[in-house]
């Protein structure tokens, strides 16, 4: 490991509203925090809102920025990366932020029943060989449901074609009620405040001409969820070295096709 990872860690650890929770501690102690997110931390009862996989937790600052009466809490497993956004909300003083590093399928450690409002999924892997492992998977849906309001809000950003598609097929065939959709998300004049926050990843998709794709839905807390079971396209892209993927105009050309990338 790098001396500037460790480095972050080691800073990570002086930053009181970022909590590190191997799995073996929530096994003998649990997390202090769950169920008691706003009266023991926030201080206030206002919609808490994570982002999942948060990253460099752009979305998360950006949106605790933008709205004070909201909090914010994005949840990734890589502690190096969270800490760009961890230390931009202490050096602003940001009272409604905190960053969680833990894996996405133990959030029902950290979080009680109905104590999130919203939850974020930000160019996530679309994981298109592996149907479990999709953030918008049945599978996650039922896990989110564990902490989510009923009715609560789901929001996705991607620049996969695959990802949309998928989720489209998802939440329409589960009858989930869908309060926006676009497959470009700057060019249909929907953006807004919300959604112009650019993440480290959306900024380098938009530069090599690649389109943002967006949908909100609600998440019923009863029901069953039904996998979709139509074939979708793959992304051709993710199939390309980085040097092509940087270089748009090459993927075009089928001989070039090296290895199967996501950054």
């Amino acid at each position: 490991m790098g001396k500037n990872k460790l480095k972050k860690f080691a800073d990570m650890e002086t930053i009181d509203f970022v909590f590190q929770y191997p799995f073996s501690r929530l096994q003998q102690s649990g997390f202090p925090l769950k169920g008691r997110w706003h009266s023991d931390f926030f201080g206030n009862e206002n919609p808490i809102v994570l982002e999942l996989g948060c990253g460099k937790g752009e979305y998360t600052v950006g949106l605790a920025r933008r709205f004070p009466d909201k909090n914010f809490i994005g949840i990734d497993i890589k502690g190096a990366r969270m800490w760009t956004g961890a230390s931009e909300a202490r050096a602003e003083g940001l009272a409604n932020v905190a960053f969680v590093r833990t894996s996405i399928e133990l959030i029902e450690s950290f979080f009680a029943p109905g104590e999130v409002a919203e939850i974020w999924i930000t160019f996530p892997d679309p994981q298109m060989k592996k149907v479990r492992k999709r953030l918008t998977s049945t599978r996650f849906m039922d896990l989110y449901r564990r902490v989510l309001a009923d009715g609560g809000t789901i929001h996705l950003k991607t620049d996969s074609p695959f990802l949309y598609r998928y989720t489209s097929l998802m939440t329409s065939l589960n009858r989930l009620p869908v309060e926006a959709d676009t497959d470009d998300l700057y060019a249909s004049g929907t953006a807004g405040d919300i959604l112009d926050i650019k993440t480290h990843y959306e900024r380098q998709w938009l530069s090599r001409g690649l389109t943002i794709k967006y949908i909100r839905f609600s998440l019923p807390a009863a029901g069953e969820l039904l996998e979709p079971d139509e074939e979708i396209e793959p992304d051709t892209y993710r199939s390309y070295s980085r040097g092509y993927i940087q270089m748009p105009q090459m993927m075009e050309q089928p001989n070039n096709i090296n290895s199967d990338n996501h950054e």
